[in-house]
Parts: C-alpha cells; structure tokens; sequence
C-alpha cells in the first residue's frame, strides 16, 4: 500500500510509543485525516493531542471499533502498540468479538489479529503494514551502539538468535536469554520485558546474561511488529542484560535517544543479527 495513496488512517492504538510515533510521522507525511482507537488503560492520552479523533474503548470492543471507522469513512488502518496480556483474559467481549474468538481453534497473536483483520475486512476497512511510517526506525545490519562484543557473547547471540526463531516458529514468543550457553529464560505470555526480568534474576549477582528477540519467519507486519525501546531497556538495565540482540530489518527502535543514553549509563550493548 502506497501511503501517498491514502487520505486519511484509522490506527487501533495500543500502550507504548508505537501508535504515537506512527501517528506523528503519517502526519508529518501530509494524512490530513488520523483517526484513532484507543484502550482504556492501556493508550497512552498523549494520542489525544496527534490525532484528529479518538475513540475510547474497552478490549474486546469489536463492533465498537469497527463503527468508529465507519462513521469516520475510515478504509485503511494500521495496528499498533501492545496490549496488556492479563488483559486478554480479563475482559468482557462483545458479541463480535466472542463470536470471532469461538471460531479460533488456536488462540495467539497471529490467529487473533488476523482474525481482527478479516473482521475489519468484512467491514470494508483494510488493514495495512505500519512500516511506510516506521522506516527510520527500521534497524538495519550495521546497527551497534555501546561496547564491542566479547567472542563468548557473540557465541551467545548466535545460540540466542536460532533458539528464538524456533520459539517464534512454535508461535510461544520471541525472545529468549541465554548465558554462558546455558538457556536462562524463554518467552511465553508474559512479554519480553518480564522475559528479560526472569533471565537476568537467574544469570546469578554478576549479571551478563544476553537476549535476544527475533520475528517470526513470515511474520506478518501489519500487526505485532517487533519493537525494542525507552522500556525494553530499562528492564535489561535492571537485570544486568549485557547484550540484546535483534533481528536485522524486522525490529523497530523507538525513542532512541534515551534508548543510547540508557546504553552509555548501563554500558549495554544493542545490535542486530542477520538470519
């Protein structure tokens, strides 16, 4: 989707910077129409000043969703931010969004957004990859900021980087931390910030411990696009995380000042792998 195309973007807007850096840059790129829905508890009210409308729901809110594109002539959209994962057991759908979840033999995030997607399809609102928004965030295979990596934390990465693809491939999560070559922690439901919490606990007092977060082979990026940012860092700063690791051209970095100042004063290591 050629975004000079559109004339105006729905963004189903979740916590985080991401639905606030997208919104920014489509309208710093001339979208004269932004409308946004938000989750109550979870966006961040900053999106209130960036975008032209928001609509405040509640998670499972479907039909909701759906009737603020509709009433704003809203045909493309974009997701993006996460939602809290207690959040995904802990709420009451409505009866598009119950009627939707029972016909999913499997629940992840890859089978309930793209069934979000086809909902939204249904409705005539596509929805479209966020990267035209996104691009000088994109991490490329050059990207390195904080201290050269010791040849057993490059020994770790490697180990890190296809344990991760294989958890990914098994749609439990992304990331995983490895120290020494010994597997500390593997992301499930919990997200990669207490994936890295957990893994960093367990590298013992001296910390050092590497993470490494990767996409999924195929991964589709109109929903649930690999980002790393302000947060992410502050959990490895936490932890003692020596290195974290992403995958090269799949992995957004957000707030990237902060991300190096929280690198210089941690002496932590951000680099990107090539699979």
């Amino acid at each position: 989707m050629n975004p000079n195309n559109i004339n105006s973007l729905g963004i189903i807007a979740g916590s985080r910077e991401l639905p606030l850096t997208i919104a920014k840059e489509a309208r710093r790129q001339g979208i004269p129409k932004i409308i946004a829905v938000a989750f109550q508890n979870e966006t961040s009210t900053e999106i209130e000043t960036i975008v032209d409308e928001v609509e405040w729901i509640r998670v499972g809110q479907l039909s909701r969703l759906i009737k603020a594109f509709k009433k704003n002539n809203i045909h493309h959209c974009v997701m993006a931010g996460q939602i809290a994962p207690k959040n995904l057991f802990n709420f009451l759908p409505d009866l598009k969004t119950a009627s939707m979840l029972y016909r999913l033999k499997e629940r992840n995030a890859q089978t309930i957004f793209g069934a979000v997607g086809d909902e939204l399809a249904k409705a005539g609102i596509t929805l479209i990859n966020a990267l035209p928004w996104l691009g000088e965030s994109i991490l490329d295979q050059d990207f390195h900021i904080g201290p050269k990596l010791s040849k057993q934390q490059v020994e770790d990465v490697s180990l890190g980087f296809h344990l991760a693809k294989e958890v990914a491939r098994l749609q439990i999560g992304q990331s995983v931390v490895v120290k020494e070559g010994t597997v500390l922690s593997v992301e499930g439901f919990e997200g990669t910030d207490e994936c890295l919490i957990r893994g960093g606990y367990l590298a013992g007092p001296k910390g050092g411990a590497i993470a490494v977060k990767v996409a999924r082979d195929n991964h589709d990026m109109r929903f649930d696009i690999p980002c790393i940012g302000r947060r992410t860092l502050e959990s490895c700063a936490r932890s003692a995380i020596a290195v974290l690791a992403v995958e090269t051209s799949k992995t957004i970095l957000l707030e990237r000042e902060e991300v190096q100042a929280l690198c210089n004063t941690h002496r932590i290591a951000v680099t990107t792998i090539k699979s």
